[in-house]
């Protein structure tokens, strides 16, 4: 299939010179009306940047980010994970937005560019909501401790080792304690509060005694809290992300600097800073390195596609895909400052290693900033601002999953749309009620075990996958000349990005990006080890079996929907099935038929029913909308 094939979309001829789009782009967003088929968009651009930056910047360059540092060796991991940032990352976060903002779509209905690859829609959808169910239940840890905060005032529950939960190992300054010969075995109050009291963490995964009914009730109000905040649609995300996006920046500035005055904090610095070259050779860190990217950056799970289609057609795709994966990698290397000053201050006081002063593992966030935080003068006040904090990073990044799951079921099943007309509350209702109680294992005693195997493998793996996947599909089949067209229709022809067009639609994602994902999922399989999690190894029934059919998940949507698009939706012999399937689908394009003019796509002779949502009827886009002549 050659990009030749695929410049004239169905037959349908693109005759609009690029001089003539540019005339006429300028004034096409002001003239827009409100009309049946017309989706809602964000109130102000400023909405478009903070909700990207609020669902990319989230729990993971907090929470995900330090402990993956923390277990690949500190600063040897940012070398991988900046390379997979210019390299895959930013790439990947231009195509996806440009997808969305191109068709308006959500990231099902956007693969009527390629409809043979549909199944990559479905995968996204899927993953998102793995993702989300897990997701939220780190934001329940933070609803706890947040409650926890005003329980023991003027102090914090966490401070101290004279409680129930203490073990003779745990070692405070503050409780007048002289320090041990032994240090090998000492562990922090912070440690204990979280592994003993919050989550009475058990010996494994198959080691499930009951059921936390604190941490339940903090799922609960977690799914409460995003519910509300999704029920109201894209408007009121738009509004709640001025403050999720912002608020995170002016604490993490403020527990950095207490970081960086407490004894030691220098050593957990050098520890960051510092590269171990050994430790580059493992596949493990490599893997963790892309993971992180996609995760951090949202790609690869459908969410980029959708807050992208409800930008105004001729927004600045460029801009975008520029400015945002950098400040999100930047909060996780800021983010990494905070968290290692404290775990170098928490080495000195225990007289340990940086790298031994806790077991490294996805709760590391919730043991070393309660630390730091005891230590700030009126410290229930900064731990419950760190802390909501916390919910509101998480809040940011979840109102974004569920969305995706919504909008994508809305646009791709007409009968959503019909039937529950009036009540769009219902839906995520359902959506939200279904991840609480799919999420109940991971509030049990041994749900850290559960969350960090799909932490691993669910969101890791099946990112990589879905990651690459659509590098192929968009540059080989649909092919990067129609790709660059379309940003031309969107955003005229800009000679300054020039270069960095060809960085983002064809050098990048046609070679390197591809190249490198492959690289690290081959280099990953041939040096597979089964993960753990601090000292604890996985049963074989859960790593590799469970693992990795929990990886397989999401991605497995490619090829059985591919299979039965080409058995059901398609006529003809197997070679004529394949080729159609290849082609975008007559309703490919953009969603406005002022848009479609522009950009040359069919207004004519494609009808109302070809275009699936928009609405019941045969008549065409010329008969039913007025579209101004732009030729």
């Amino acid at each position: 299939m050659t990009d030749k094939n695929l410049n004239e979309p169905n037959g349908m001829e693109r005759t609009k010179s690029d001089a003539e789009l540019i005339e006429h782009m300028k004034d096409v967003d002001k003239e827009e009306e409100e009309s049946p088929e017309q989706r809602a968009s964000w109130g102000r651009k400023a909405e478009f940047v903070l909700s990207c930056l609020g669902y990319a910047v989230g729990l993971g360059n907090l929470w995900r980010f330090p402990y993956l540092c923390y277990t690949n060796g500190g600063g040897a991991f940012l070398i991988p994970y900046c390379i997979m940032l210019i390299f895959v990352g930013m790439p990947v976060f231009f195509i996806e937005l440009t997808l969305g903002q191109f068709s308006s779509q959500g990231c099902i209905a956007v693969w009527k560019c390629v409809p043979l690859f549909k199944g990559l829609g479905y995968g996204m959808v899927s993953l998102s909501s793995l993702v989300a169910i897990y997701y939220n239940v780190v934001m329940c840890w933070s609803v706890f401790y947040t409650i926890a905060s005003f329980t023991d005032l003027p102090s914090l529950p966490w401070v101290g080792c004279g409680n129930d939960w203490n073990t003779p190992n745990c070692y405070d300054d503050r409780d007048n304690m002289t320090m041990p010969q032994d240090t090998s075995n000492i562990t922090s109050a912070s440690e204990e509060y979280f592994n003993i009291y919050v989550l009475n963490k058990s010996d494994g995964i198959d080691d499930v005694n009951e059921l936390r009914w604190t941490l339940t009730l903090c799922l609960f109000l977690a799914w409460i809290l995003t519910f509300l905040a999704v029920v109201k649609s894209i408007k009121s995300v738009g509004k709640v992300v001025y403050f999720t996006a912002t608020f995170p920046y002016i604490v993490l500035l403020i527990l950095l600097v207490r970081g960086l005055t407490l004894p030691g904090s220098s050593e957990g610095i050098k520890f960051y800073m510092s590269a171990d070259w050994e430790i580059l050779k493992s596949a493990r860190v490599w893997k963790d390195a892309a993971a992180q990217i996609f995760f951090s950056l949202s790609a690869a799970n459908g969410g980029l596609h959708v807050v992208a289609s409800y930008n105004k057609f001729h927004n600045n795709v460029y801009l975008d895909a520029a400015i945002i994966p950098i400040l999100n990698c930047a909060t996780s290397v800021f983010a990494g400052f905070s968290i290692f000053s404290i775990l170098g201050f928490m080495a000195y006081e225990t007289n340990q290693e940086v790298s031994e002063v806790v077991d490294s593992g996805i709760g590391l966030t919730f043991i070393a900033y309660p630390e730091a935080l005891s230590r700030l003068p009126i410290s229930p006040l900064w731990a419950i601002l760190f802390f909501i904090m916390l919910m509101t990073l998480g809040l940011g990044s979840l109102i974004v999953m569920v969305e995706t799951v919504v909008t994508s079921l809305y646009d791709e099943f007409e009968v959503l749309r019909t039937k529950l007309k009036g009540v769009r509350w219902l839906l995520p209702f359902v959506i939200c009620a279904t991840f609480f109680l799919l999420g109940f294992v991971h509030v049990t005693d041994a749900g850290i075990y559960w969350l960090a195997l799909q932490d691993n493998y669910a969101a890791g793996i099946s990112m990589l996958i879905l990651g690459l996947a659509e590098l192929l599909v968009v540059t080989y089949v649909y092919g990067f000349r129609n790709l660059l067209r379309d940003v031309r229709s969107m955003v005229g022809d800009r000679s300054k990005c020039y270069w960095y067009m060809l960085y983002t639609t064809a050098i990048v994602p046609m070679f390197l990006a591809p190249f490198l994902l492959t690289f690290v999922l081959v280099y990953f399989i041939i040096d597979y080890s089964p993960m753990s999690l601090g000292d604890y190894e996985y049963p074989y029934w859960a790593d590799p079996v469970l693992a990795w059919l929990m990886a397989m998940a999401a991605s497995s949507c490619i090829v059985f929907y591919a299979l039965y698009h080409l058995c059901y939706k398609e006529e003809g012999s197997f070679s004529e099935r394949l080729r159609n399937s290849l082609k975008p689908t007559k309703a490919w394009g953009p969603l406005l038929a002022e848009h479609r003019k522009e950009a040359g796509y069919d207004t004519d002779t494609i009808s109302l029913r070809d275009f699936g949502h928009v609405g019941p009827g045969d008549k065409t886009f010329g008969e039913v909308y007025k579209v101004k002549d732009v030729a």
